[in-house]
């Protein structure tokens, strides 16, 4: 099997170099850059699985370059790292793209922990259905596509994994807890914060059809109804 290339970004030779070695004997193949403009041209010439991305970088800084990542690509799984802990700057960096977000410092067997869970996505089970028709949308749950009519979404895999737990048990409630447990690992304020930011992602992405609501079920979780 190959092994996953990683592009990481981090600006403090130390900690960059440390991360580097630890993840290469984790199994996976880096490629470091120390600033944002040289993270941008290695992501323009290579093909990768996954983004590590420190925000505070220069040349170029993190949020900057997600965004710009994200107008080619939607899919990429990426992880912010950042000494930032402000909820403001978490929100925005899910809000610009990132699937997670872990603070400095951090524990290396956590990062690849998170990074295994966003590259292996929850695998269909049950009915093993792919393809799942939600109101007037169809959602293609392998290809983390959402369509209606002739407008397609691409999902980040954090909101296409929520999205699709919801869809194959409509009417049904996400438990909150379970679901930050399966796939964030824990179930903390800071987890639980953006889990909320993707579900409203989600809404906004479903609002063409007004018979589609996701709601909150207090102190549970979340349920996706579709009206009839």
């Amino acid at each position: 099997m190959s092994k996953k290339h990683v592009l990481y970004l981090e600006d403090d030779h130390q900690l960059g170099e440390l991360t580097s070695e630890l993840l290469e004997k984790a199994g996976f193949a880096v490629t470091w850059a120390k600033d944002g403009a040289s993270g941008l041209s290695r992501f323009r010439e290579q093909q990768f699985s996954i983004c590590i991305i420190d925000i505070m970088m220069p040349r170029l800084d993190g949020y900057t370059l997600v965004k710009t990542i994200r107008t080619t690509n939607a899919l990429i799984p990426i992880i912010f790292l950042s000494a930032r802990v402000l909820t403001d700057d978490i929100i925005k960096g899910f809000e610009i793209g990132g699937d997670d977000y872990m603070r400095k410092p951090f524990s290396i067997e956590e990062l690849i922990v998170r990074m295994k869970r966003l590259l292996n996505r929850h695998t269909v089970e049950s009915t093993g259905q792919k393809i799942v028709t939600i109101g007037r949308y169809v959602f293609n749950y392998e290809n983390l596509e959402l369509k209606i009519d002739d407008h397609t979404v691409a999902l980040s895999p954090r909101a296409a994994e929520l999205l699709y737990r919801m869809a194959i048990d409509k009417n049904r409630t996400l438990l909150r807890r379970d679901t930050l447990l399966d796939l964030w690992g824990d179930d903390t304020f800071f987890n639980g914060r953006s889990m909320d930011v993707f579900i409203s992602k989600i809404r906004k992405h479903l609002s063409a059809d007004d018979r589609i609501k996701i709601i909150n079920i207090r102190g549970m979780g979340y349920k996706l109804i579709v009206y009839s």
